[in-house]
């Protein structure tokens, strides 16, 4: 069982930066690859970014490739988000999700998901 919490949401200008986390509870936190979603208003959730359970690997969608990095330190239960150069269109409220897996880009095969954290960028 892993619990996920978001943080570091907000309001953010275009092109400015910002760095959501996910903390996670557990003691094998390093057993579970970990992907970010997000859900505009009125819209499916999609895919932004995945890790793999050691960190080596990152997928990302093509909408954010070369500006999102996503990281974990697996000594912190955390992972990470780095955002940058925002844009308007990002504006969503974040997940993090988890499965005790290989890293996957489909929602649906994630086991565990957080709250959510909302981001909204402003032109």
């Amino acid at each position: 069982q892993v619990q996920l919490v978001e943080s570091g949401g907000g309001l953010v200008q275009a092109g400015g930066s910002l760095r959501l986390s996910c903390a996670a509870s557990g003691r094998t936190f390093s057993s579970y690859a970990v992907g970010w979603f997000r859900q505009a208003p009125g819209k499916e959730r999609t895919f932004v970014a995945a890790i793999s359970r050691s960190g080596g690997t990152t997928v990302y969608a093509d909408s954010v490739k070369g500006r999102f990095t996503m990281s974990r330190d697996n000594a912190k239960n955390t992972v990470y988000l780095q955002m940058n150069s925002p844009k308007p269109e990002d504006t969503a409220v974040y997940y993090c999700a988890a499965r005790n897996r290989d890293l996957a880009v489909v929602g649906d095969l994630y086991d565990y998901w957080g709250q959510g954290t909302q981001v909204t960028v402003s032109s």
